[in-house]
């Protein structure tokens, strides 16, 4: 049996991966550029942000973000503003708009 998926990002689908409700920890130190492939070589244009974090009932996951965000001291607590996540072959892939300090 097929299960029909929706394509594209969506809060709906990151919900399925990550209880809004559950403590969120940062893991990176520093943002990773993301770059854009133009026949199979990366060009110099950044076109998002990658940063590593960890829920309590979760593996590590990357969660890529448009503009450049501060990040908090590794460990810390945050909440993701407008978490979204899309899902590819058996994939998944989150972005965010930003993250809030929690205390």
């Amino acid at each position: 049996m097929k299960i029909k998926r929706n394509s594209g990002y969506s809060e709906p689908t990151a919900k399925l991966y990550i209880d809004s409700h559950e403590s969120i920890y940062s893991l990176s130190n520093e943002l990773i550029a993301q770059v854009k492939w133009v026949d199979q070589k990366p060009t110099d244009e950044i076109i998002g942000y990658q940063a590593w974090f960890i829920g309590e009932n979760t593996e590590p996951f990357k969660v890529k973000f448009t503009d450049r965000i501060s990040l908090p001291p590794k460990f810390t607590k945050v909440k993701f503003q407008t978490l979204e996540a899309c899902e590819v072959g058996n994939n998944v892939y989150f972005r965010a708009k930003g993250i809030e300090v929690q205390k």
